[in-house]
């Protein structure tokens, strides 16, 4: 019995219903990407009811009859952060968002600072291309890590990785993580950087310290005896709580390599995958044509990558956010996300979701658990 969760990360199709709280409304990352590259085709989400949920695509053929069940989900969650989407995926609904600071308190950097015998520059809000450009040669010149942070419940540490070893960066990071407890922070991302100035580039040793989740849908079918595999930054996301196996990657590429791997050798599990380009290299940087690029690449991938499941198998495809590369900022969206469920050959309409914790009642569903998740509701017959 074997499952597969796969979280396209960002990738939003229209407002969410409470979006003008976030002052999102009008923020549609799917259908405006579709919009401005009118070219681009996704033949596989065709095919599984994409044309059904996005009415800005233009389908190439006829489908009478699509290949998965599909419909679109509502986050019930406070936020629309990368943290908050996947716990609810696992069954976690937020009734309060995550903090987020537009500046630390002088406190709480100082008592970071003593513990890591480090002094930081900066403290304040930016994209993380900027920050870069901003202080990146005052960072050399000093030795000093650069704290910042975003729109996001995040506090990051950059760090060039020839001035600020990635080893020592993650000791600072990990301290971090250890006083953000307290400030209900929700993540502590250590951001190590190559380059000289004027050509930075991050690099892919990131890495992310959550904020421990309560219990989840992971937790639950780990206990029960089945694996939970983590690809990409799953594991970081969850801190680790209810993760058997992780393999962390370094693109949407290296992750579907990954996948391609692992999914024969499941035997009795879930896999649960994330794949970041599309928010991290295109969404932040509102990118539309490499988006719609990778969308591309990652749909010639699922072409093939479904003719390796079985009608017993589960696989569940969405998203966590939004991150319209079209609207203003460069922040996360509020937005609905897609839902596509292909198990036992049912192709239905799955309507309006209200939660995304319905993946985590439809999980244990699947895992047969002794009691059914409190949150949620599972679309599965």
């Amino acid at each position: 019995m074997r499952a597969f969760l796969l979280v396209l990360d960002s990738v939003g199709i229209g407002h969410a219903p409470d979006a003008e709280q976030y002052g999102d409304n009008g923020a549609n990352t799917l259908g405006h990407i579709l919009e401005q590259t009118p070219e681009l085709r996704l033949p596989t989400l065709e095919s599984l009811g994409l044309p059904a949920l996005l009415p800005e695509y233009r389908p190439y053929g006829s489908h009478p009859t699509y290949r998965a069940a599909y419909g679109r989900m509502r986050v019930r969650s406070a936020g629309k952060d990368t943290t908050t989407g996947h716990w609810e995926l696992a069954g976690i609904v937020l009734p309060e968002p995550f903090a987020v600071y537009e500046q630390f308190p002088a406190e709480f950097v100082r008592k970071i600072e003593r513990e890591a015998g480090v002094q930081f520059l900066g403290n304040f809000a930016r994209s993380g291309t900027s920050i870069l450009e901003e202080l990146g040669p005052e960072h050399i010149r000093s030795g000093h890590p650069i704290l910042y942070t975003s729109a996001d419940s995040v506090l990051q540490i950059a760090a060039h990785e020839d001035v600020v070893p990635v080893a020592r960066l993650y000791q600072i990071c990990e301290i971090a993580r250890h006083h953000a407890d307290a400030l209900r922070i929700g993540r502590v991302i250590a951001r190590p950087f190559d380059g000289g100035p004027g050509n930075f580039r991050r690099t892919a040793r990131r890495h992310d310290y959550s904020i421990t989740p309560p219990r989840s849908i992971l937790n639950a079918i780990s206990e029960g005896g089945a694996t939970v595999t983590g690809v990409g930054k799953i594991s970081d996301i969850f801190a680790g709580a209810g993760i058997t196996d992780s393999y962390p990657t370094i693109s949407n590429d290296d992750g579907m390599q990954r996948i391609t791997q692992l999914w024969p050798d499941l035997k009795h599990g879930l896999l649960f995958a994330n794949l970041v380009d599309f928010d991290m290299l295109f969404g932040h940087r509102r990118d539309v044509v490499g988006y719609a690029e990778a969308l591309a690449a990652f749909d010639s991938w699922l072409g093939v990558f479904l003719e390796t499941i079985t009608p017993d198998d589960l696989v569940i495809i969405t998203a966590d956010h939004g991150n319209d590369p079209t609207f203003r900022g460069t922040d996360h969206t509020r937005e609905q996300v897609p839902l596509f469920v292909l198990h036992n050959g049912v192709s239905q309409d799955l309507g309006t979701r209200e939660t995304f914790a319905d993946i985590a009642a439809a999980l244990a569903d699947f895992f047969a658990l002794p009691e059914p998740w409190p949150a949620g509701t599972s679309f599965l017959p």
